[in-house]
């Protein structure tokens, strides 16, 4: 590796931290305002926040690092051609493969590690992120405990008018409707939230109890000191939790049948396993489209607006055409195979355009000279 080929590649490398760092940020500020409802109706604290949102940042990088390998490589070479200096390096005998070797460094540095998160650490950290909220969700501490407020567990409406010292809780209010024969309102004075090894429960104190017959219609009213309400099975049992394809790795994907993937799943997660396996080879797509509209162009004074926003275009086109195979496939497997073409076409015709379109129109210019 020659000292041009390591500049190259270093200013690439570090445009591409910047360029993805700058990225993620942006976009974990825009999808952090989906918690901040956590935060408020639930008490989040922001350490859980910060470890909720961050649990997020692989499937964002995943769809970050290609697109900003793209705009780097793009603002690389533009600008080595707006200088002149691309013409220079040819001038002093550097081919296309001298001029595209760094960026294709990159490109492959980047795949490996979209490869490492999609297959590896994706499904981890989906998993961890799943878990984390479910948790949030089902931590009836934090949801009781809301003041002035209705909450509904699956069949029991809780109103809660104060909470007290030690979290105690005054003028409760429980509608428990999980058996529509037999529903019934309880109101107490104060109460409290328990956890037992059975599951948790609301112990009512110093209330009343009313029940409607469902045949004749008449009330019944039981005054009482203390009652307990058994809310354990309003809360889901989290080792039954049917985990999303985003949690799954790629073999589980690709494999898995019923009951472990629901039937009418089955197309979506065969599609999302194929969908990993070609993901991150976007990488060298956009790297190839990028250098062969920059690297096998020439200097022109008109700029090379035109050529850029072209490349833009197919870069837009290919991801766009990505996420369409892949909801076609899921709902027709024989489709899979479209997802690879599209994963492939543009390297193939991209870097064949880089090493050989200067060549192409040079031959087309001798041909076009020699008629004339």
């Amino acid at each position: 590796m020659n000292r041009l080929t390591r500049y190259m590649l270093k200013q690439q490398l570090i445009m591409m931290v910047f360029v993805t760092l700058g990225l993620l940020c942006v976009i974990w500020l825009s999808q952090s305002l989906r918690f901040v409802e956590m935060i408020v109706n639930r008490g989040l604290s922001i350490s859980v926040f910060l470890q909720l949102t961050s649990l997020l940042l692989p499937s964002f990088l995943t769809i970050i690092i290609p697109i900003s390998l793209f705009f780097v490589i793009v603002f690389t070479y533009n600008k080595l051609i707006q200088d002149r200096e691309l013409i220079i390096m040819r001038s002093a005998g550097l081919n296309q493969w001298a001029l595209a070797k760094p960026a294709l460094i990159v490109a492959l540095l980047s795949t490996g590690v979209c490869y490492f998160l999609t297959l590896f650490y994706l499904p981890y950290s989906y998993q961890q992120f799943k878990e984390l909220q479910f948790s949030i969700r089902n931590d009836f501490s934090s949801v009781l405990l809301q003041e002035g407020s209705f909450t509904d567990l699956d069949g029991l409406t809780v109103y809660v008018r104060e909470v007290g010292r030690d979290n105690e809780l005054l003028g409760i209010l429980v509608h428990d409707s999980r058996d529509p024969d037999q529903q019934t309102t309880m109101m107490a004075k104060h109460g409290a939230l328990l956890r037992t090894d059975e599951g948790p429960r609301i112990v009512l104190l110093d209330g009343n109890r009313q029940e409607v017959d469902a045949e004749d219609g008449t009330m019944s009213i039981l005054y009482f000191d203390r009652y307990a309400v058994d809310i354990a099975h309003s809360a889901e049992d989290p080792t039954l939790r049917y985990r999303e394809a985003r949690e799954r790795g790629v073999f589980n994907l690709l494999t898995g049948t019923p009951p472990d993937i629901a039937s009418n799943d089955i197309g979506a997660f065969r599609a999302e396993g194929h969908d990993r396996l070609i993901s991150p080879l976007n990488a060298i797509a956009f790297a190839s489209i990028a250098l062969a509209v920059l690297v096998s162009s020439s200097f022109s004074r008109r700029g090379q607006t035109g050529r850029l926003l072209i490349a833009i275009g197919v870069m837009v086109l290919c991801q766009a055409l990505g996420i369409a195979m892949k909801n076609l496939a899921a709902k027709n497997s024989a489709l899979i195979p479209l997802m690879y073409a599209n994963a492939f076409l543009p390297i193939i015709l991209g870097l064949y355009w880089t090493f050989r379109g200067p060549q192409i129109r040079a031959k087309r210019a001798i041909a076009e000279e020699a008629e004339a």
